[in-house]
């Protein structure tokens, strides 16, 4: 009598066998053939299909990382233009200090008028001085420029004997300040440094020229020069004084001081912006540190892990080939059957 056994063991044939072992050693194989390529890429996942959760993670990480690059750059920038200003304005600084100087040169009852003209001459040059230094330019832009940073803010041109500082107009000539120009001349810059966060960087040509004293009026640095130079010619001017010397030790003094201020507030502002760049920097490059290691975990693989699972794997597939050898020993008769 046969039994259940029998009739089961029967029925293994040769060709089912063959197909069992065929599948197994696909599986052998593709297992293999993942782990080697996780092992020559360095990365876990290959393609959405390995890993969607991960990959969409991934992806979003190399996203975040390549914004945040670039608003590293933004900062790189901004903290180089901004090295630009305070250089300029430091230069602006010195030759306000020195026109002050001269004011108080002027001062001296025993100087002649020869020298007073010397003492003004010398102003002259250092309008002109200060007209090129506001005129830096950066990266192909004019740092004190507002929006309009092609076209230079300013320029010293001809009055009479003396030289006046003026706004520049495109194309040439003095620009007026009820001109749409100016406006573009007084505009702020904006930067993005990380996401949501914009600052305002530049400085104009009007933060320097316009401004207000300790007590509160409005002054202009252009009438200020101005006035200088021609009270140095002995001309009275608008004040109602009866003596020149009087106006360029009394008002153009205090007003010279007033921009000197003016200026170094402005240079102070500056400056605590260059801190925040800083700051700004450095918040950046660890953010991207640590966005960097969480993408590393996220797609790359454990080698030491994956080298045992490789030669664990590598075992099992030839010793699926070595067993097979075994099992499977077809004849010319077990395939005549």
């Amino acid at each position: 009598m046969i039994t259940l056994l029998e009739v089961i063991l029967v029925r293994v044939t040769n060709k089912m066998l063959s197909n069992s072992f065929l599948r197994d050693m696909t599986a052998n194989m593709a297992n293999l053939q993942t782990l080697q390529q996780q092992m020559t890429s360095g990365k876990e996942i290959r393609k959405p299909s390995d890993d969607p959760f991960k990959v969409a993670r991934a992806m979003q990480l190399h996203t975040d990382i390549n914004t945040n690059k670039q608003y590293n750059e933004n900062i790189k920038d901004t903290i180089n233009w901004l090295d630009t200003t305070d250089t300029a304005l430091d230069q602006a600084g010195n030759v306000l200090k020195r026109v002050h100087e001269l004011l108080i040169s002027a001062g001296n009852g025993g100087y002649s008028d020869s020298e007073r003209q010397a003492i003004k001459d010398e102003i002259n040059e250092k309008v002109g001085e200060f007209s090129q230094i506001l005129n830096t330019n950066f990266d192909g832009k004019y740092i004190f420029g507002g929006s309009r940073g092609t076209t230079k803010p300013l320029d010293a041109i001809p009055d009479g004997d003396n030289v006046k500082l003026v706004y520049f107009k495109k194309g040439g000539g003095e620009l007026n300040v009820a001109d749409p120009e100016y406006n573009m001349i007084t505009q702020k810059l904006n930067v993005e440094i990380s996401q949501g966060v914009t600052m305002k960087y530049n400085v104009t040509a009007s933060d320097i020229l316009e401004f207000k004293d300790k007590n509160g009026n409005s002054k202009d640095l252009r009438t200020i020069l101005k006035n200088i130079v021609d009270h140095l010619d002995g001309n009275t001017g608008p004040s109602g004084s009866s003596n020149p010397l009087d106006d360029l030790t009394g008002g153009d003094l205090e007003d010279i001081k007033s921009a000197i201020n003016n200026l170094l507030k402005v240079r102070s502002e500056v400056g605590a912006k260059q801190n925040r760049m800083d700051s700004a920097k450095e918040k950046n490059e660890e953010e991207n540190f640590n966005m960097t290691e969480i993408l590393s975990k996220t797609e790359d693989i454990n080698i030491t892990k994956k080298t045992m699972q490789y030669a664990t794997m590598q075992t099992v597939y030839m010793a699926s080939l070595q067993t097979s050898a075994r099992v499977l020993q077809p004849s010319l008769i077990d395939y005549l059957r």
